[in-house]
């Protein structure tokens, strides 16, 4: 599935970066607020089920190598804080959360299908701009695929001179 015109990679998600949205400890969070670093924000349907359970704990055990590559890493699904939290206290999850409700995020991200977002990864670059999408993924391996592939551009651009 192709981005919406608003999200073509290299041009910066603009307004859908001031989405407000709570985090798994109710705390208010915005894309926009975590520029500066590469950031993965990866939706996912809904907590505490088999696939989403791999995906969040695959992309949690790999944190460490995301920050390495100057990355944040944020999930993103439709429901609640309560859910969240409970989510990621019951498998550890060492990532950020946020609570998409309304799916307003995932409606901007143009994700939303039936009600919850679709299993979809997005890379942005430090100014917020696509650098990538993963569309329709597999839960199982995804996360490495992500850390392959940041670390793949981080090394062709030291060896471009970037």
């Amino acid at each position: 599935m192709p981005p919406s015109e608003a999200l073509q990679a290299g041009r910066p998600i603009g307004a859908t970066g001031q989405v407000e949205l709570r985090d798994q400890g109710g705390e208010p969070r915005r894309l926009a607020d975590l520029a500066g670093r590469l950031l993965v924000v990866f939706f996912y349907p809904k907590d505490d089920t088999p696939g989403c359970t791999i995906e969040a704990s695959e992309f949690s055990a790999l944190k460490v190598k995301f920050d390495a590559l100057e990355c944040r890493l944020v999930g993103v699904s439709t429901d609640s804080v309560e859910s969240h939290r409970a989510f990621a206290e019951k498998h550890g999850l060492q990532l950020t959360l946020l609570a998409d409700e309304a799916g307003a995020l995932a409606q901007a991200f143009g994700v939303m299908r039936n009600g919850r977002a679709a299993r979809t990864t997005f890379v942005l670059d430090e100014r917020l701009r696509l650098v990538r999408a993963f569309y329709d993924v597999g839960a199982r391996g995804h996360a490495q695929s992500v850390l392959e592939f940041l670390a793949a551009r981080l090394e062709s651009g030291r060896m471009l001179g970037g």
